[in-house]
Protein backbone atom coordinates (compact mmCIF):
# COMPACT_ATOMS: atom_id res chain seq x y z
CA UNK A 1 0.00 0.00 0.00
CA UNK A 2 1.11 3.36 -1.03
CA UNK A 3 1.29 6.37 1.58
CA UNK A 4 -0.20 9.44 0.54
CA UNK A 5 2.36 12.93 1.00
CA UNK A 6 0.41 13.38 3.74
CA UNK A 7 0.29 10.23 5.16
CA UNK A 8 4.50 9.91 4.38
CA UNK A 9 4.56 13.09 6.21
CA UNK A 10 2.53 12.09 8.97
CA UNK A 11 4.28 8.74 9.25
CA UNK A 12 7.95 10.23 9.11
CA UNK A 13 7.42 12.63 12.44
CA UNK A 14 6.15 9.85 14.36
CA UNK A 15 9.52 9.79 14.90
CA UNK A 16 12.88 12.10 16.47
CA UNK A 17 14.90 13.26 13.70
CA UNK A 18 18.76 11.52 13.98
CA UNK A 19 19.99 14.23 11.66
CA UNK A 20 18.92 17.60 12.95
CA UNK A 21 17.21 16.80 16.19
CA UNK A 22 13.69 17.75 15.50
CA UNK A 23 11.55 16.17 18.16
CA UNK A 24 8.55 13.83 16.78
CA UNK A 25 5.45 15.81 15.67
CA UNK A 26 8.18 18.82 14.01
CA UNK A 27 9.26 18.87 10.46
CA UNK A 28 13.01 18.78 9.73
CA UNK A 29 14.87 22.03 10.25
CA UNK A 30 18.00 23.65 8.14
CA UNK A 31 21.42 24.31 9.49
CA UNK A 32 20.38 27.88 9.59
CA UNK A 33 16.83 27.46 11.75
CA UNK A 34 14.51 27.08 8.92
CA UNK A 35 12.20 24.55 7.99
CA UNK A 36 13.60 22.15 5.60
CA UNK A 37 11.78 21.47 1.97
CA UNK A 38 12.59 17.68 2.26
CA UNK A 39 13.00 15.02 5.54
CA UNK A 40 16.38 14.31 6.64
CA UNK A 41 17.40 10.49 5.15
CA UNK A 42 18.05 9.19 8.49
CA UNK A 43 14.65 10.26 9.18
CA UNK A 44 12.14 8.51 6.71
CA UNK A 45 14.10 5.43 6.27
CA UNK A 46 12.46 4.63 10.01
CA UNK A 47 9.72 4.09 8.37
CA UNK A 48 9.82 0.84 6.55
CA UNK A 49 7.54 1.40 3.67
CA UNK A 50 9.39 4.66 2.73
CA UNK A 51 13.08 3.05 3.17
CA UNK A 52 13.16 2.34 -0.69
CA UNK A 53 11.87 6.03 -1.26
CA UNK A 54 14.81 8.44 -2.74
CA UNK A 55 13.28 11.46 -1.09
CA UNK A 56 10.57 12.76 1.21
CA UNK A 57 9.34 16.01 0.70
CA UNK A 58 7.54 18.13 3.79
CA UNK A 59 4.16 19.24 3.45
CA UNK A 60 3.58 23.06 1.99
CA UNK A 61 1.31 23.51 5.49
CA UNK A 62 4.09 23.11 7.32
CA UNK A 63 5.72 26.36 5.75
CA UNK A 64 9.01 24.89 4.03
CA UNK A 65 12.08 27.65 3.82
CA UNK A 66 10.57 29.67 6.72
CA UNK A 67 11.77 29.65 10.02
CA UNK A 68 11.49 26.49 11.76
CA UNK A 69 8.82 26.43 14.99
CA UNK A 70 8.28 23.49 17.12
CA UNK A 71 4.86 21.45 16.89
CA UNK A 72 3.28 20.51 19.26
CA UNK A 73 4.42 16.75 20.75
CA UNK A 74 3.21 13.83 18.67
CA UNK A 75 2.63 10.45 20.39
CA UNK A 76 5.67 7.90 18.60
CA UNK A 77 3.02 5.50 17.38
CA UNK A 78 4.50 1.85 16.01
CA UNK A 79 3.44 1.31 12.42
CA UNK A 80 1.19 -2.02 12.41
CA UNK A 81 2.64 -5.35 11.42
CA UNK A 82 1.13 -8.62 11.30
CA UNK A 83 4.45 -9.76 13.08
CA UNK A 84 6.47 -8.15 15.26
CA UNK A 85 10.30 -9.20 14.93
CA UNK A 86 12.76 -10.40 16.92
CA UNK A 87 15.34 -7.78 17.78
CA UNK A 88 18.54 -8.75 20.00
CA UNK A 89 20.92 -5.55 20.64
CA UNK A 90 24.15 -5.06 21.26
CA UNK A 91 26.35 -2.01 22.83
CA UNK A 92 30.08 -1.89 23.05
CA UNK A 93 32.39 0.39 24.39
CA UNK A 94 36.62 -0.14 24.46
CA UNK A 95 37.58 1.32 27.45
CA UNK A 96 35.84 2.01 30.98
CA UNK A 97 36.06 5.73 30.06
CA UNK A 98 33.20 5.46 27.79
CA UNK A 99 29.60 5.90 27.94
CA UNK A 100 26.97 2.98 26.89
CA UNK A 101 24.34 4.68 28.09
CA UNK A 102 23.67 6.53 24.98
CA UNK A 103 23.93 3.04 23.03
CA UNK A 104 21.68 1.47 25.43
CA UNK A 105 19.16 4.13 25.43
CA UNK A 106 18.81 3.91 21.69
CA UNK A 107 18.52 0.20 21.71
CA UNK A 108 15.98 0.27 24.03
CA UNK A 109 13.72 2.52 21.44
CA UNK A 110 14.25 0.21 19.06
CA UNK A 111 12.49 -2.51 21.57
CA UNK A 112 15.25 -4.96 22.09
CA UNK A 113 13.74 -8.08 23.23
CA UNK A 114 17.44 -8.47 24.78
CA UNK A 115 20.25 -6.33 24.97
CA UNK A 116 23.92 -7.44 25.58
CA UNK A 117 27.15 -5.05 26.48
CA UNK A 118 30.55 -5.24 27.18
CA UNK A 119 33.83 -2.69 27.25
CA UNK A 120 36.36 -4.44 25.39
CA UNK A 121 38.78 -3.16 22.98
CA UNK A 122 38.09 -4.20 19.47
CA UNK A 123 42.15 -5.52 19.30
CA UNK A 124 40.38 -8.59 21.69
CA UNK A 125 39.25 -11.23 18.97
CA UNK A 126 36.59 -13.37 21.18
CA UNK A 127 34.35 -11.05 22.70
CA UNK A 128 32.10 -12.70 25.04
CA UNK A 129 28.95 -10.81 24.98
CA UNK A 130 28.53 -10.73 21.22
CA UNK A 131 28.99 -14.38 21.09
CA UNK A 132 25.90 -14.69 23.90
CA UNK A 133 24.26 -12.35 21.22
CA UNK A 134 24.96 -14.07 18.02
CA UNK A 135 24.07 -17.65 19.96
CA UNK A 136 20.58 -16.17 20.83
CA UNK A 137 19.68 -15.01 17.29
CA UNK A 138 20.19 -18.16 16.10
CA UNK A 139 18.24 -19.90 18.66
CA UNK A 140 14.97 -17.35 17.83
CA UNK A 141 15.83 -18.32 14.54
CA UNK A 142 15.64 -21.96 14.22
CA UNK A 143 12.72 -21.96 16.83
CA UNK A 144 10.79 -19.96 14.83
CA UNK A 145 12.14 -19.57 11.30
CA UNK A 146 9.46 -17.49 9.96
CA UNK A 147 10.12 -14.58 12.26
CA UNK A 148 12.19 -12.35 11.31
CA UNK A 149 15.71 -11.91 13.70
CA UNK A 150 17.28 -8.49 13.79
CA UNK A 151 20.81 -7.83 15.34
CA UNK A 152 20.76 -4.33 16.21
CA UNK A 153 23.60 -2.07 16.90
CA UNK A 154 23.94 1.54 17.75
CA UNK A 155 26.76 1.75 14.54
CA UNK A 156 28.71 -0.29 12.32
CA UNK A 157 32.08 0.43 14.34
CA UNK A 158 30.87 -1.83 17.61
CA UNK A 159 31.03 -4.86 15.60
CA UNK A 160 33.94 -5.14 13.62
CA UNK A 161 37.66 -3.41 14.06
CA UNK A 162 38.72 -4.51 10.17
CA UNK A 163 37.23 -6.02 6.77
CA UNK A 164 37.95 -9.42 7.72
CA UNK A 165 36.23 -9.55 10.45
CA UNK A 166 33.07 -7.86 9.06
CA UNK A 167 33.04 -10.10 6.10
CA UNK A 168 32.78 -13.06 8.58
CA UNK A 169 30.35 -12.11 10.88
CA UNK A 170 28.18 -11.01 7.73
CA UNK A 171 28.81 -14.88 6.25
CA UNK A 172 27.50 -16.02 9.83
CA UNK A 173 24.53 -13.85 9.75
CA UNK A 174 23.39 -15.13 6.05
CA UNK A 175 24.07 -18.42 7.33
CA UNK A 176 21.54 -18.14 10.08
CA UNK A 177 19.36 -15.60 7.67
CA UNK A 178 19.73 -13.15 10.39
CA UNK A 179 19.63 -9.39 9.37
CA UNK A 180 21.29 -6.48 10.72
CA UNK A 181 20.41 -3.19 12.02
CA UNK A 182 22.42 0.03 11.97
CA UNK A 183 20.58 2.65 14.46
CA UNK A 184 22.81 5.73 13.47
CA UNK A 185 24.94 6.95 11.06
CA UNK A 186 24.27 7.12 6.55
CA UNK A 187 23.20 3.63 6.22
CA UNK A 188 20.45 3.80 9.21
CA UNK A 189 18.15 0.37 8.80
CA UNK A 190 17.59 -3.14 8.34
CA UNK A 191 19.43 -5.03 6.11
CA UNK A 192 19.34 -8.62 4.99
CA UNK A 193 22.73 -10.24 4.54
CA UNK A 194 21.40 -12.07 1.25
CA UNK A 195 20.67 -10.78 -2.56
CA UNK A 196 21.71 -6.91 -2.67
CA UNK A 197 23.01 -7.07 1.44
CA UNK A 198 25.61 -9.43 0.79
CA UNK A 199 26.73 -6.25 -1.75
CA UNK A 200 26.04 -3.88 0.77
CA UNK A 201 27.76 -5.96 3.77
CA UNK A 202 30.49 -5.42 1.27
CA UNK A 203 31.62 -1.59 0.75
CA UNK A 204 30.57 -1.64 4.52
CA UNK A 205 33.62 -3.71 5.13
CA UNK A 206 36.03 -2.19 2.98
CA UNK A 207 34.65 1.68 3.48
CA UNK A 208 35.49 0.82 7.57
CA UNK A 209 38.78 -1.03 6.40
CA UNK A 210 39.87 2.31 4.69
CA UNK A 211 38.74 4.04 7.54
CA UNK A 212 40.60 2.88 10.00
CA UNK A 213 43.85 2.51 7.94
CA UNK A 214 43.44 6.79 6.86
CA UNK A 215 43.31 7.44 11.02
CA UNK A 216 46.11 4.78 11.69
CA UNK A 217 48.14 7.17 8.73
CA UNK A 218 47.16 9.81 10.14
CA UNK A 219 48.20 9.32 14.01
CA UNK A 220 51.26 8.21 12.78
CA UNK A 221 52.16 11.51 10.62
CA UNK A 222 51.13 13.04 13.95
CA UNK A 223 53.72 11.54 15.65
CA UNK A 224 56.38 11.76 13.53
CA UNK A 225 55.73 15.71 13.44
CA UNK A 226 55.73 15.85 17.59
CA UNK A 227 59.06 13.92 17.32
CA UNK A 228 60.51 16.08 14.82
CA UNK A 229 59.79 19.17 17.59
CA UNK A 230 61.51 16.90 20.30
CA UNK A 231 58.00 15.51 21.74
CA UNK A 232 58.57 11.57 21.99
CA UNK A 233 54.99 11.04 23.84
CA UNK A 234 54.99 8.82 26.83
CA UNK A 235 55.93 9.24 30.24
CA UNK A 236 59.25 11.44 31.76
CA UNK A 237 61.76 9.83 32.57
CA UNK A 238 62.43 9.18 36.19
CA UNK A 239 66.02 8.83 36.27
CA UNK A 240 67.06 11.31 33.65
CA UNK A 241 71.03 11.18 32.26
CA UNK A 242 72.49 13.92 34.76
CA UNK A 243 71.10 11.32 38.03
CA UNK A 244 72.00 8.08 35.77
CA UNK A 245 75.98 9.28 35.88
CA UNK A 246 76.18 10.36 39.55
CA UNK A 247 74.55 6.81 40.32
CA UNK A 248 77.25 5.51 38.37
CA UNK A 249 80.04 7.03 39.61
CA UNK A 250 78.86 6.32 43.48
CA UNK A 251 78.23 2.48 41.87
CA UNK A 252 82.07 2.85 40.67
CA UNK A 253 82.61 3.39 44.37
CA UNK A 254 81.13 0.41 45.64
CA UNK A 255 77.86 2.28 47.60
CA UNK A 256 74.86 -0.09 47.37
CA UNK A 257 71.93 0.48 45.10
CA UNK A 258 69.56 1.32 47.76
CA UNK A 259 71.69 3.95 49.05
CA UNK A 260 72.09 5.55 46.23
CA UNK A 261 68.66 5.40 45.23
CA UNK A 262 68.63 7.44 48.74
CA UNK A 263 70.49 10.32 47.35
CA UNK A 264 68.62 10.81 43.90
CA UNK A 265 65.59 12.94 43.66
CA UNK A 266 63.10 12.95 40.56
CA UNK A 267 62.92 16.32 39.16
CA UNK A 268 59.81 16.28 37.33
CA UNK A 269 56.30 13.93 37.20
CA UNK A 270 54.06 13.89 39.84
CA UNK A 271 56.88 12.36 42.16
CA UNK A 272 59.14 15.52 41.77
CA UNK A 273 61.18 15.59 45.13
CA UNK A 274 61.05 11.98 45.94
CA UNK A 275 63.58 8.90 45.47
CA UNK A 276 63.29 6.85 42.83
CA UNK A 277 62.40 3.38 43.72
CA UNK A 278 65.25 1.08 44.17
CA UNK A 279 63.94 -1.56 41.00
CA UNK A 280 63.62 1.85 38.91
CA UNK A 281 67.42 2.58 39.90
CA UNK A 282 68.73 -1.19 39.13
CA UNK A 283 66.59 -0.77 35.55
CA UNK A 284 68.20 2.08 35.05
CA UNK A 285 71.96 1.03 35.28
CA UNK A 286 71.05 -2.20 33.36
CA UNK A 287 69.61 -0.69 30.30
CA UNK A 288 72.60 1.76 30.31
CA UNK A 289 75.14 -1.35 30.92
CA UNK A 290 72.75 -2.73 27.89
CA UNK A 291 72.68 0.38 25.83
CA UNK A 292 76.99 0.51 25.77
CA UNK A 293 77.22 -2.63 25.41
CA UNK A 294 75.75 -2.04 21.82
CA UNK A 295 77.43 0.97 21.09
CA UNK A 296 80.80 -0.42 21.75
CA UNK A 297 81.73 2.47 24.24
CA UNK A 298 82.61 2.24 28.04
CA UNK A 299 79.40 2.86 30.23
CA UNK A 300 81.89 5.01 32.87
CA UNK A 301 84.52 7.14 32.33
CA UNK A 302 88.33 6.29 32.63
CA UNK A 303 89.82 7.53 35.70
CA UNK A 304 91.60 10.96 34.73
CA UNK A 305 95.10 11.24 37.03
CA UNK A 306 95.24 14.46 38.44
CA UNK A 307 99.19 16.02 38.00
CA UNK A 308 100.78 18.65 40.17
CA UNK A 309 103.88 20.76 38.76
CA UNK A 310 106.45 18.37 40.79
CA UNK A 311 104.78 15.15 39.53
CA UNK A 312 107.29 13.01 37.00
CA UNK A 313 105.85 12.75 33.84
CA UNK A 314 104.93 9.05 32.50
CA UNK A 315 106.02 7.44 29.79
CA UNK A 316 102.91 7.76 27.70
CA UNK A 317 102.72 11.69 28.94
CA UNK A 318 106.57 11.78 27.80
CA UNK A 319 105.82 10.27 24.51
CA UNK A 320 102.78 12.30 23.61
CA UNK A 321 104.85 15.94 24.69
CA UNK A 322 107.67 14.68 22.31
CA UNK A 323 105.52 13.64 18.94
CA UNK A 324 103.64 17.40 19.83
CA UNK A 325 107.20 19.21 19.97
CA UNK A 326 107.81 17.36 16.64
CA UNK A 327 104.65 18.80 15.09
CA UNK A 328 105.44 22.40 13.00
CA UNK A 329 103.72 25.27 14.06
CA UNK A 330 100.61 26.27 11.97
CA UNK A 331 101.92 29.90 11.69
CA UNK A 332 105.05 29.29 11.35
CA UNK A 333 106.66 30.08 7.76
CA UNK A 334 107.97 27.16 5.56
CA UNK A 335 111.43 26.89 5.03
Amino acid sequence: MELTPDQAALAVERHDCPNCDAPAGSACRTRGGKTAAKYHTPRFVLVPMLREELEVRVPLDRQPGRAWKQQPALAIVPAPRTERPVRIGYARTSTARQELASQLEALHRAECHKVFQEQISTRVKIRPELEKALALAHQFKEAAPDTAVILTVHEMKRLARNAAELMTLSAELQAGGIQLELLTGPLTGIYDPNGMGAMFFAVLAVSAQLDRNYIREKTLEGQVIAASKGNHGGRPKVIDDDMLTFAVALKDKGVPVPEIAKKLTIKTGKNAGKSPSVASLYRALGEAEEAAADDGLPLRPKPVRICRPEDPLTPVEIDLRERLQAQPHPNAEPR
